[in-house]
């Protein structure tokens, strides 16, 4: 069994359907998609998905990268919709939420403070209902982790993972999984593919990010049909199989066995599926 822990499967670039999409992910033995929102803009879409299709599971955030546009209203529709989905199955965590300092317009100190508002916020939420948070860390990892310290409790999954060994440790000991995907496919991603290869299996959860972050034999740049998708976590792990030497469907179970673990409603919805 394969879980893809990440993907935006509500994205406009895909021109395939979404029912197309997932057969063909199901074919590559995955059994679960997660879908995070980004946006209040987008929170019925990733429910509806969800209720298309028993292999998708969702989560309701604000995304950094839409902070700016973003207004306290939004947090307030946000705690509204949080509650009234408690009672959905497939609703699994809040995300996708957290820092990012890599794009230029989110470093001004007005919009770091927003960010940093926006990202608390959520995080409270998380607190309040025992939610998972999937988090976005881009050149933010102490600052996310500073934050976490006051939020005791809240885990959950350190998305796209790429920090140091230190700052790995850091979110390990806070209950964490890291996510794996795409970047760690490229020979070049020394440090990435180090952590993969020294981490506990207890510690990683798979995800594609798509159609982002694409893995090394795609090429989305000069093939625009290139694009991730849900199905390219089979070679992900298979990547990761050989980068540890290890079998692959052990790769696949012990990842999916963490996922479950740090997302406790998606095990629920597993249970309840197979108990159907």
């Amino acid at each position: 069994m394969l879980i893809d822990t990440h993907c935006h499967l509500d994205a406009a670039i895909f021109t395939e359907t979404s029912t197309e999409l997932v057969q063909a992910a199901q074919q590559k033995g995955v059994r679960y998609i997660v879908v995070p929102a980004v946006e209040r803009a987008n929170f019925a879409a990733v429910q509806a998905l969800a209720h298309q299709h028993a292999e998708v599971t969702y989560a309701l955030g604000i995304h950094p990268l839409y902070v700016p546009m973003a207004q306290d209203s939004d947090l307030a529709y946000l705690a509204d919709q949080v509650e009234k989905s408690l009672a959905d199955p497939q609703f699994v965590a809040i995300g996708e939420i957290g820092l990012d300092f890599f794009v230029p317009e989110l470093c001004t100190p007005d919009m770091r403070e927003k960010q940093r508002h926006f990202y608390e916020a959520q995080l409270k939420l998380a607190q309040r209902y025992d939610l998972p948070v999937l988090l976005h860390v881009r050149r933010s990892q102490d600052l996310i982790l500073k934050s976490l310290r006051r939020f005791t409790g809240v885990t959950g999954i350190a998305h796209a993972f790429n920090g140091s060994h230190q700052q790995a440790q850091q979110f390990i000991d806070l209950g964490f999984a890291l996510g794996f995907g795409g970047a760690m496919t490229f020979t070049r991603a020394k440090q990435i593919r180090r952590l993969a290869t020294e981490l506990d299996l207890a510690q990683i959860v798979l995800e594609t990010d798509a159609p982002d972050i694409a893995p090394a034999w795609l090429d989305p740049k000069n093939e625009p049909d290139q694009y991730n998708r849900p199905a390219e976590i089979a070679q992900i792990a298979q990547v990761l199989a050989e980068l540890r030497q290890a079998d692959v469907d052990h790769i696949q179970q012990q990842t999916s066995l963490t996922a479950l673990k740090v997302l406790p409603r998606l095990a629920q919805w597993h249970q309840q599926l197979n108990a159907g």
